[in-house]
Parts: C-alpha cells; structure tokens; sequence
C-alpha cells in the first residue's frame, strides 16, 4: 500500500513546525513543504528586532538547521509558489506547472503587508517589511542621518521606529489615530508607546493620511491631507496585514476574515486543515473565532494542525500572545478582551518608570494581561485570565496591589 503523501502550503515557521511535528509523531509518508519565499523557512520577529538593529549576535533566525530537512525527509522546495488546488482530485499545481497530489493538505500561507493606495505608492524606496529580504534591505539604507516616514502606528510600524532611531535616522510616523496602538490598548497605554517614542526623537503626525508620495524614481516627499509636505529618503507602509486566503477561496473553503477552521484547525475539507496568520479558529476557550498573526500562534498552531491530520489533535486551548522590545521597553501580553465589550484596566506598579502590570477586566474578571519589564509573570497571567474565562471574579483592589503575590488572588 503507498504511503500517504501530507501537502504543506508555506514554508513558514507554522508550515516548517508542522512538518517537524509529523516527524516527531511518527509520520513515515511522504512530506512536500512548498514555499514562495526563496528562504528555508524562519521566524519573523527579529526580522523588526536584532537582525534590523545590527546586533553581532544576530544570526538568521531559519527553524531548522539546513540539512535538517533532507535528514528527516522532507521534501522542501523554496521558490514554489502554489496556485491552484484541485480538492476532487486531491491535488496543488504550483506556478511552474507541476501537480503534486496529497492525502491530506495543510495551508500556512501566512500574511502579507497591505498596500497604501495612494498616488506614488510605486516610487522607489517606498518599503514594507514582511520577508527577511525586506529586513536585510532595511537594514543597509537605515543609516545614520538618513530620514525615515513611517506610515501606521502599529507594532510593525513602531519596532521599525525603535530600531531606526537605534542607528541614528531621523523618523516621522504619520498616522490617523491619536496615539500609537489607541485601537489596541487604549488612551492610557498608548500615551505610554507615544511617550516613549517622542522621548527618543520619533515626530508624530496625528489623525493625518497620506495623501500622496512624490518623487523622480525615488520617493522624495510626502503629503499629508492638510497639505504639509515632508521631505523624506525613504517610506515604510505599516497600515497592517492581509492573509493570504486567496488560494483557500480558489480551493472553495469557507473563508470569512481568513480560513474558517475548528478547535482542530481542520476547513470546510475534512482533509484540509489551515494554521498561523491565515486560520480564523473557532476557539473553544473564548467561545468566539478569533484569527491571530502573532510569532506565538504559528509556533503552536503548526503542530497542533499537525497532530490533526493525523487525528491525534486535541481541542485549542493557547491564549493570543505577544511580545515586543522597543528601546528600553519590553513587554508581554497574554489574553483577549471581547471586541465591543466594556472593559476597566487595572496597573500594578508604575506606567512613568516603565515597570508594571496591566491587566483588563471585564465585570470582574481578568481577560488579558501586560507584563511591562516585569518578568517571569506570564503563567502567571495566564492563570489569571483562565480563570476568568471559568468565571472567576477578582478583588482588583488586590489585583492592583503589587504586594499581593498573583498566585495568591486565585486562592
């Protein structure tokens, strides 16, 4: 009898992690990892981080080691973009031509950079960061005295910042929020972001587009809806991130928001499963769907769709995660707030001196917490924010006081 043949679209962390967990779970068939990026896969957070900073100690962040792939056998093929999927026959065609055919198909096509659609989008030096080329391109022209626009106010787009300002280049964020990630965290967290920045030389420009980018060849200046120009070396669009669904709505999945998946991370196809940026999971531990571009999610989701395929998952239970390190800012944040839903922020600690613990509560409950430069207190927040998923209401008079050991308010 042939062994069956497991399909990995995305040669990404989650696809290269899927494929790594198969091996691990005893998997003999055959493995195909396809990827459109002419890199073995890799992480992407140092991408924003270490590698753009220039740090010595910063090496390519690949998954694996190059020969780990033909020494488990995996059949990695870089360069491959896949096109069309053929569901009835159980086959993908990549855009040289080849037909490959697969028992059962896992999609990691991950996310791309939305586009700015603005008049001089297509001028030179006008950047996104998404591929380790992208990293190393920013890296060469970041130098010291260069001038830098950033266009959005989110993680990418103030990570860039941080690094930028690092190498000594002058940067102006252009956004249309009044402060950094406001529709994310919040007025009281933002101003902490926005503080930070201009502490460190960033300009803002608030609740302004762009209304144009003008150049010969290279892009030169920047135009703002009320009409300030900015003469500038170079733009970087940060407005967000797309997932790349269109291969999954070719197939005839069901997508809304991106891949539309169980608590197994499987589609609309039994033999289809989807993980990382572009799997919208109906999370059994929320109780609502929740998609999630994060480092943390590919890293679990890969595998867990891996053990899926070969029925062995388990339900997801992962809490959203993130981090991110800008200047002397780390931090960390675990859980989710409802959209639309009324929460109250609750600070352990000290925002001004950069060192709390913020959490959101809703009527009571912990729903998700951040570890500003206090560390060693993610489970524990995790904890907190399960429990209030069971229900759990907490003091948060002692949840604000830091004298009160974490572990000590689940009692």
């Amino acid at each position: 009898m042939t062994e069956p043949t497991f399909v990995i679209v995305g040669a990404s962390l989650a696809g290269a992690k899927a494929a790594e967990t198969l091996r691990e779970e005893g998997f003999t068939g055959r493995i195909v990892l396809l990827g459109d990026d002419h890199h073995r896969p890799y992480e992407r957070p140092p991408l924003s981080k270490d590698l753009l900073l220039g740090k010595a100690e910063a090496g390519v962040p690949y998954v694996h080691e190059a020969g780990w792939y033909a020494e488990h056998d995996v059949d990695l093929r870089v360069g491959t973009r896949v096109i069309h999927v053929d569901r009835e026959r159980k086959t993908v065609r990549t855009a040289a031509g080849e037909e490959i055919g697969y028992h059962r198909l896992l999609l990691a096509t991950g996310s791309r950079p939305r586009d700015l659609p603005v008049p001089g989008a297509e001028l030179g030096n006008v950047l996104t960061l998404r591929t380790l080329d992208d990293s190393d391109r920013l890296a060469e022209i970041l130098t010291d005295g260069a001038r830098l626009t950033i266009v959005g106010s989110g993680w990418i787009g103030l990570e860039i910042a941080a690094a930028a300002r690092g190498r000594g280049v002058a940067v102006t964020v252009v956004t249309p929020e009044s402060a950094p990630l406001q529709h994310v965290l919040g007025d009281e967290l933002a101003a902490v972001f926005g503080s930070l920045h201009r502490t460190h030389g960033v300009d803002f420009r608030y609740r302004t587009h762009v209304a144009e980018l003008r150049g010969d060849g290279d892009v030169a200046q920047v135009v703002l809806d009320d009409g300030t120009v900015l003469d500038t070396d170079y733009v970087l669009i940060a407005v967000g991130a797309a997932p790349n669904v269109e291969l999954a709505e070719q197939a005839g999945l069901a997508v809304d928001g991106g891949v539309l998946v169980d608590a197994h991370h499987r589609t609309s196809d039994a033999d289809i499963f989807a993980a990382g940026d572009i799997a919208n999971i109906d999370h059994p531990l929320l109780g609502h769907r929740v998609r999630v571009e994060h480092w943390a999610n590919a890293l679990q989701s890969g595998p867990a769709a891996a053990r899926a395929m070969l029925d062995r998952g388990t339900p997801w239970d992962h809490l959203p995660y993130f981090f991110t390190d800008q200047y002397e800012l780390g931090m960390e944040y675990a859980g989710w707030v409802p959209p639309g839903g009324q929460s109250e922020l609750v600070v352990r600690g000290s925002l001004d001196a950069l060192e709390a613990v913020v959490f959101w509560t809703v009527e009571g409950r912990v729903a998700a917490g951040m570890n500003i430069n206090v560390w060693e207190v993610t489970d524990q927040i995790q904890d907190l924010v399960r429990a209030g998923l069971a229900g759990q209401r907490i003091d948060l008079a002692r949840l604000a006081d830091a004298a009160v050991e974490l572990p000590e308010l689940l009692k």
